[in-house]
């Protein structure tokens, strides 16, 4: 199924997961991967592994997986680091498998790999994956504005361009503050933007993952959120209930601004999505 058709009859409610280390067999995620589908999301996305360190042929036998166990599967395709050729083949062997979405990235730059750069932008990459194959392809955005982008109007430009070449629909980096998020939104509908946008929400479960991630993205944290990574820090059990806590009550506020859908970021956590999916279902669906 085209995660496009999806967005027209419901709120979306969606997961992502990672492949396993180069070290680890793709097999260790297979079980993980069972629990997350039993929850039937709306489909779930696969990454090819943080900073470029995983690979396409894990990532497809993951996607391979999650639509054999009757899931929609979404492909991530990155290009900073990969020819054209290289492309090409993940297109083709995701025809071939039956996987029919995609979400086009530039990707993160990995100072251990040097960039291809036969692609410069996502966007450049979507316009040349649509005449490659009936893909639904999607684009990411970023609330407070990606990290490159001088300001959150440039960068709002820069995702008009995304859409026009060919996002059918777009999922949005981590944030805390939904704020952010709404700003952003109405901005993205004032430049023109009408495709359906996915909040993606991360449950903080651990103080290394919140401190990991806002150096990658960028996201701000509110004060009352780190009033609860300070008195919880060394409470692992504590701060996991509270970061999933957290997490709802962001997904519920969305809820009743009518968003077009959230994008969990699982970490691969089936424990936390359960008790997110258990928290918020019957509110997505209202």
């Amino acid at each position: 199924m085209k995660i496009r058709d999806i967005f027209q009859k419901k709120t979306v409610f969606s997961f992502e997961v990672f492949p396993p280390k180069r070290t680890s067999p793709v097999e260790s995620i297979y079980s993980k991967l069972d629990e997350l589908q039993a929850l039937a999301p709306d489909f779930i996305s696969v990454t090819f592994g943080a900073g470029g360190s995983g690979n396409s042929v894990y990532a497809l036998d993951i996607a391979s997986r999650i639509l054999s166990g009757g899931t929609t599967p979404m492909l991530h395709v990155p290009c900073i680091n990969f020819t054209r050729d290289e492309i090409d083949d993940t297109l083709r062997r995701a025809g071939e498998l039956g996987i029919e979405n995609i979400l086009a990235l530039r990707g993160d730059i990995n100072p251990d790999i040097p960039p291809v750069r036969e692609f410069a932008h996502a966007s450049e990459l979507i316009e040349y994956i649509v005449p490659r194959g009936n893909f639904d392809i999607a684009g990411a955005c970023y609330p407070e504005g990606h990290p490159d982008s001088d300001s959150l109007d440039e960068d709002i430009d820069n995702l008009k361009i995304k859409v026009e070449a060919g996002a059918d629909h777009l999922i949005s980096q981590l944030f805390f503050d939904n704020e952010f998020f709404y700003n952003f939104r109405n901005k993205a509908v004032q430049k023109g933007i009408e495709v359906p946008i996915e909040a993606g929400i991360m449950p903080v479960v651990n103080k290394n993952q919140i401190e990991r991630m806002v150096t990658t993205c960028g996201a701000s944290l509110p004060h009352k959120f780190v009033k609860i990574m300070q008195r919880y820090e060394d409470n692992p059990e504590a701060l996991r209930d509270a970061g999933i806590a957290y997490a709802v009550n962001q997904i519920v506020d969305l809820a009743a601004t009518g968003v077009d859908g959230i994008h969990l970021y699982t970490m691969n956590n089936p424990y936390v999505a359960r008790k997110i999916d258990e928290a918020v279902r019957g509110v997505l669906g209202a």
